[in-house]
């Protein structure tokens, strides 16, 4: 039972990773300006709350899930703030200086940033909830096992995803003149921002 979760976490996560949102633009962006290495640690943050909030839905840890579904507000504001200021230091970071964001350090600023922004929505932990209901987790006579298996699959499932992104994105790295990656930080940089005011800008649609 434990292998048939396991299969299913890894299209889970997959599913979960790929559609294409801040976390994708910003592991593009990364992987363009400093690296394989700085686009996939970025997915792992991403991967690592993921893997977190599975864990929480799939435990029936009820309570914590409602504190986090109740307190959406707040971490919605503060993921919307977070975006907006990430967005702007994107747009004006100068190319000549990203080579040293691929250290030790930076690539702990990359995987906090996408960890700390995938907490930040509230609705992860809902679609986990569902998913997992829909495949029978709390009917599982090896709850925790088959729980186990399940995140490890999501987690799995997702890194693979930021694997080949950032691969594939950092083998176009050597076309990119200091003038091309400029415009790589100002489009992502836009983008990202904009991503900032719709998540600021759902909170008046509720």
């Amino acid at each position: 039972m434990s292998l048939g979760f396991l299969v299913r976490g890894l299209v889970i996560g997959l599913s979960i990773a790929a559609p294409v949102g801040p976390i994708g633009v910003l592991c593009i962006r990364r992987s363009l300006a400093q690296g394989r290495a700085a686009g996939f640690v970025s997915g792992l943050g991403a991967a690592t709350a993921d893997a977190v909030y599975g864990a929480v839905a799939g435990l029936g840890l009820t309570f914590l899930s409602w504190f986090l579904v109740s307190q959406q507000t707040w971490l919605r504001l503060a993921g919307g703030a977070f975006l907006l200021c990430l967005g702007a230091r994107t747009f004006l970071t100068h190319p000549s200086g990203q080579a040293a964001g691929a250290d030790g350090r930076g690539l702990l600023g990359a995987y906090a940033s996408t960890f700390f922004l995938t907490l930040t929505n509230p609705m992860t932990i809902l679609s986990f909830a569902a998913i997992f209901a829909g495949l029978g987790l709390a009917r599982a006579t090896d709850r925790c096992g088959s729980t186990a298996a399940l995140v490890t699959g999501v987690f799995l499932g997702s890194a693979a995803w930021w694997l080949i992104l950032s691969g594939a994105a950092a083998a176009f790295r050597g076309s990119f003149t200091p003038g091309g990656l400029r415009w790589v930080n100002r489009v992502s940089g836009v983008v990202i921002t904009l991503f900032g005011f719709a998540a600021i800008a759902s909170l008046f649609g509720q």
